[in-house]
């Protein structure tokens, strides 16, 4: 028997910008966009912004210097040192730690994130939607034309000039018809994702997080684990006694299927208590450690990323290359997790990602404008982990503070497209690298 689904769905307009998706790329956008006077809708699908950051509980930022001075500036910047301000860094972690320190992350305070979050959209006028889902684009060649949305009072229509898709997993980019890439199906493999946990009752005076890895490999040889895996990140301090734990790969799963998905947090979560008797009866300064939360979202790597106007590429990595419509720079490693937990797979880890990737003192490379538009497309712009790069450097550009800085740039892109007609695909990118500086980012720049 077939069935016609029939709906009327109301049209709501208003907005300059509407950015689908409230992790780090999202916020960026919509507070960058805000400030400088866009109507902006941001929708998300969670209860709180921050996303990866949050509701996924990796609650670490990696390499926020190069050993000489710090990458951030603008947004992300000022997220930092609010955060560090308002004692939601934990006291280990001074300033040196995002403006000297090489090769460093920090931890820091989930709830903390929110809050500051919360209040900085709402500064900028920025209209936040919880619990609402993206269902469908409409979409003509290259410009999107609005997009359906699901919420609590049901389906509805939004229109608008311009959007951004900062989902994660290219959602909107991919219903709009804009060329995309899927890890496991155009790529070989799939960068496993992990379930992050909170835990607590942990003497931070005795446990050292840098020191771990004898005590993985004694459980791996005790047969400790059902799953024999030496690659682990570890605890990350964010709190007086508190900490998140990143360990437990879920190999092979795609983020883009919901019966993978829904198994793989099922077994995140048993995970998450064998990794803290682990803890318990191996790391010393864990004795005591207690079991507070299991992620709400999953630490999803890699599922989906688009092909831009240009692929950032391992070569530009290894050349530290720097580009002309540079919108930022960095500094993280290429950061590819083992794809099994072979011997022969961890070796390969150990020697061609975890030590010959490291950048070298004072060095960076950067992130141009073009990585972040879908190839072609006129009013749609990405931030985020789905920005357009291979895979070796999408491992290195897809943590929090680069995809924050990203966003910032699609803001600003945004805003600098609507009041001078420009499109995204065409943007006078002079101008932007221009404005970004002058609001504080660090772009070194001629």
């Amino acid at each position: 028997m077939t069935f016609t689904l029939k709906r009327e769905i109301p049209i709501k307009q208003g907005y300059d910008l509407v950015v689908v998706g409230g992790g780090p790329g999202g916020c960026g956008t919509a507070i960058a966009a805000g400030r400088r006077g866009l109507r902006v809708l941001l929708v998300e699908a969670t209860g709180a912004l921050g996303g990866m950051g949050t509701q996924a509980m990796v609650s670490a930022w990696s390499h926020m210097s190069n050993g000489e001075e710090t990458v951030l500036g603008g947004l992300m910047w000022d997220l930092v040192e609010t955060m560090h301000a308002r004692g939601f860094i934990p006291e280990k972690y001074d300033r040196t730690f995002w403006t000297k320190i090489h090769n460093r992350g920090l931890g820091y305070s989930t709830e903390g994130l929110k809050l500051i979050l919360d209040e900085w959209c709402a500064d900028a006028g920025v209209d936040v939607r919880f619990y609402t889902k993206l269902v469908e684009v409409e979409a003509e060649s290259t410009r999107v034309g609005g997009v359906v949305l699901h919420d609590c009072e049901g389906l509805s229509f939004v229109e608008a000039p311009m959007f951004v898709d900062a989902t994660g997993d290219a959602v909107l980019s991919h219903l709009a018809g804009a060329e995309t890439r899927r890890a496991g199906v155009d790529t070989p493999n799939i960068n496993p994702p992990t379930l992050c946990s909170v835990h607590a009752g942990i003497d931070h005076s005795v446990f050292d997080r840098r020191k771990h890895q004898p005590y993985i490999d004694k459980a791996v040889d005790d047969g400790f684990f059902t799953q024999p895996d030496r690659h682990v990140p570890g605890l990350f301090p964010s709190g007086p006694s508190s900490a998140t734990l990143n360990a437990g790969h879920l190999f092979g799963v795609d983020a883009l299927n919901a019966k993978a998905l829904s198994a793989a947090m099922a077994k995140g979560r048993r995970f998450a208590w064998e990794y803290g008797r682990f803890c318990k009866e191996y790391l010393p300064g864990c004795e005591n450690i207690e079991l507070l939360a299991t992620a709400s979202l999953l630490g999803v790597r890699e599922s989906r990323r688009i092909v831009g106007e240009y692929e950032l590429t391992h070569e530009d990595y290894k050349q530290r290359r720097k580009f002309d419509d540079q919108i930022a720079i960095y500094c993280k490693q290429i950061d590819i997790h083992v794809y099994d937990i072979s011997d022969a797979e961890y070796e390969k880890y150990l020697e061609e990602f975890n030590k010959s990737a490291l950048l070298a003192p004072g060095e960076t490379y950067g992130l141009p404008y073009r990585i972040l538009v879908p190839r072609g497309f006129e009013n749609l712009w990405v931030a985020g982990r789905i920005n357009s790069s291979d895979v070796k450097v999408a491992a290195a550009i897809r943590d929090q503070p680069a995809a924050f800085l990203m966003g910032e740039a699609v803001g600003a892109a945004a805003t600098q497209a609507l009041s001078a007609g420009e499109t995204s695909c065409g943007l006078d990118t002079k101008r932007l690298v221009k404005d970004l500086i002058s609001s504080g980012s660090n772009i070194p720049s001629t």
